[in-house]
């Protein structure tokens, strides 16, 4: 948890992010709201100046009272509920791994928190992981990411079985109930999670952050135009001369149809397999070298299965080909969409090193 006062503790730079963008607090703890966390992701600060709003067990219990449950869920449901609910700092460290996460491993999101292995997720198991955040979060220091991925799970699933016996009897019976929790468990609790819930919440996030950056910038329309969706790719990574960029596109695509929601999706789910992209890359030996557009796709293909349009495709190489020459460096491709994946850091700009998701769960699961 983040406490209203800070007392002039060091945090990290999610922290320091998670309580800039909160905007409430209950029992001297601070949350955000759903709207809350959709800024904290799509803006690079808040619109506006945040006052910590002071809830009582009232106001609480009412936001609880509205939440839906998981089956009901809709590529809506942080922006329904926007400012009437709650989401703790461990549940928004969740959150941000799953902006990051390629469908082919919601299966390993899910077995982390599965951990009797009956194929269903309950409070508990829940609450243990968040759990195992909280107390990695209570460490300030922070170490790398060099280890390798299967290395990385390993080590999760290994702390996870040597505290569970503990924290299966250590959690405090009082524990404020958030929106997260009450739409995965139900107002009483009770209510187990399996993994096709699971799988359509973990989408159904990325899909509305991804439509809301999306409507930003189509005014109404169908469609962004090439440009901006340059600004889209550009705006959270360390370039710092997007101006030269853009002006590609405007130079080399004076007319053009724009790009569809559909397109603008497709496209970011293949950022999220970036580091099998790159792996397949290696395989063609084109990780040395230049490569066109025939090449691009099929190595999309290959990595994640995904089928980028002829058009989406050109319109990625006029962005990127800053030498006329219809090829595309892959070394500053990949460096600059390593950058927009994770946001810069979600805000704050500087080198990030790329983490998988595997990583990312780790990374925050390490009690080290």
């Amino acid at each position: 948890m983040i406490p209203a006062a800070d007392e002039g503790m060091a945090m990290s730079a999610h922290e320091q992010r998670f309580r800039w963008f909160s905007s409430v607090e209950y029992e001297g703890q601070l949350y955000m709201t759903p709207l809350d966390f959709i800024e904290s992701v799509t803006t690079s600060e808040p619109k506006k100046k945040k006052f910590w709003r002071s809830l009582i067990k009232e106001d609480l219990d009412k936001f609880l009272s509205d939440t839906p449950p998981v089956w009901k869920g809709s590529s809506r449901l942080f922006r329904n509920l926007h400012d009437r609910g709650i989401i703790s700092y461990t549940e928004y460290l969740f959150l941000l791994c799953i902006l990051t996460k390629p469908h082919a491993g919601f299966r390993i999101a899910f077995n982390m928190f599965d951990a009797d292995g009956n194929e269903k997720v309950d409070k508990r198991e829940f609450m243990v992981l968040e759990e195992i955040f909280r107390k990695k979060n209570e460490k300030k220091e922070r170490r790398g990411d060099s280890e390798s991925s299967s290395q990385l799970v390993r080590d999760a699933f290994k702390r996870q079985s040597l505290n569970l016996f503990l924290l299966r009897h250590s959690l405090h019976k009082n524990i404020t109930d958030t929106t997260l929790l009450v739409h995965f468990f139900g107002k009483k609790g009770k209510t187990e999670l399996n993994f096709e819930d699971f799988y359509r919440f973990m989408d159904n996030l990325q899909t509305e952050m991804l439509e809301i950056e999306f409507l930003a910038y189509s005014k109404g329309m169908v469609t962004i135009s090439a440009e901006d969706f340059a600004r889209i790719l550009l705006r959270f990574t360390t370039v710092d001369h997007i101006s030269s960029y853009l002006e590609n596109v405007r130079r080399s695509m004076p007319d053009e149809k724009g790009i569809t929601f559909e397109e603008f999706r497709t496209f970011f789910q293949f950022l999220n397999n970036l580091e099998d992209f790159t792996i397949a890359l290696q395989m063609y030996n084109f990780a040395s070298r230049s490569i066109g557009q025939d090449e691009f796709a099929r190595a999309v293909y290959v990595a994640t299965g995904l089928k980028l349009s002829r058009h989406l495709v050109d319109i990625v190489f006029r962005i990127f080909d800053v030498d006329l020459d219809d090829q595309l460096s892959y070394k500053e491709f990949t460096g600059i969409m390593r950058g927009r994946l994770h946001r810069g850091s979600w805000g704050y700009r500087g080198e990030e090193k790329f983490i998988s998701f595997k990583a990312c769960l780790k990374k925050e699961l390490s009690g080290k």
